[in-house]
């Protein structure tokens, strides 16, 4: 999926964000509100091609700004940040341009939030718990499946609600998904993924389409944040620190702390850019210097 040309494009590329911004992080109208005319202004400045600016575009856009105040650039520049890192992992641009925008404040870039091995075993405990109380209902299966793949393969959740029937093949280890531009990659599927997707096919049979269908289309990305929110709060886990993106950088984490090598969380994972797969490093320095401050024991001598 690409943003048109021109406008138009800007049109309906702010309007998914802020569709996926409201139903995702809960987002109030005001906030909303104040997104929208950020976007739009900057999209104006840019002649209605800021869905496909390049670093040399925002760079325009932040001379542009030069005469606003600090808080005002920030408020802007954080705005297209989380604009443009949407349309980079739904695959509506190939790269995040957005480190060409300024950093007034001179913030680091956010860490994703990851969900840790307690939390996640705790969704699936919960999963297990309904599927036998339950005596596997078709909406548990499914959700069975929807969390496997989002954790046990790190796709995306455009990706994995479009997927079709025959993506996934109960023999094959692995599933090939087609991205922008028509750029292959491979995805690994575990067993517990493949079993789960095969329960879930015999209660929706194996007519072509979507693998995960609901009104004739396929499973919206807003009912499946909706079902995941559901899935944390009958677990005891906070609704608002899960996500389809929270489970998928949950996943490429807990591989990097098993050891995976960061080219292959790069292919897994479909960035363009082994800049943009680092930012699990930082997740892990992270980690380690708080276990310093905390664990070392000299932390508390003041040395």
């Amino acid at each position: 999926m690409e943003p048109a040309s021109g406008s138009a494009g800007d049109d309906a590329a702010i309007a998914a964000f802020l569709s996926a911004l409201a139903a995702e992080a809960g987002a109030a109208r005001n906030t909303l509100m104040a997104y929208r005319s950020d976007l739009e202004l900057a999209s104006s400045v840019l002649r209605g091609k800021l869905a496909q600016a390049d670093m040399a575009s925002l760079g325009r856009l932040g001379e542009e700004w030069q005469s606003l105040s600090r808080s005002s650039v920030a408020r802007k520049s954080a705005a297209l940040r989380r604009f443009f890192g949407f349309l980079f992992e739904e695959g509506m641009r190939p790269d995040d341009p957005s480190a060409a925008l300024p950093r007034p404040g001179g913030g680091q870039r956010l860490l994703p939030r990851v969900l840790d091995h307690d939390a996640i075993g705790r969704l699936f405990a919960t999963l297990e718990a309904r599927l036998v109380r339950n005596e596997n209902a078709a909406e548990d299966v499914r959700l069975a499946a929807l969390v496997e793949l989002l954790y046990g393969s790190g796709l995306r959740a455009t990706e994995l609600v479009s997927l079709t029937v025959n993506t996934i093949a109960p023999d094959r280890p692995y599933a090939i998904l087609k991205g922008k531009g028509g750029r292959e990659r491979l995805v690994p599927l575990s067993e517990r993924a493949r079993a789960a997707v095969a329960s879930w096919r015999k209660i929706r049979g194996d007519a072509p389409g979507f693998l995960f269908p609901s009104g004739g289309k396929h499973l919206s990305r807003v009912r499946l944040f909706q079902l995941l929110r559901g899935l944390a709060a009958e677990a005891g886990v906070p609704p608002e620190r899960v996500s389809p993106h929270v489970l998928r950088h949950a996943f490429a984490t807990h591989l990097l702390e098993g050891g995976a090598d960061l080219r292959a969380l790069q292919t897994m994972l479909g960035h363009a850019d082994i800049a943009t797969t680092e930012i699990y490093t930082h997740v892990e320095t992270a980690k380690l210097v708080e276990l310093v401050k905390t664990r070392h024991p000299m932390a508390d001598s003041g040395e």
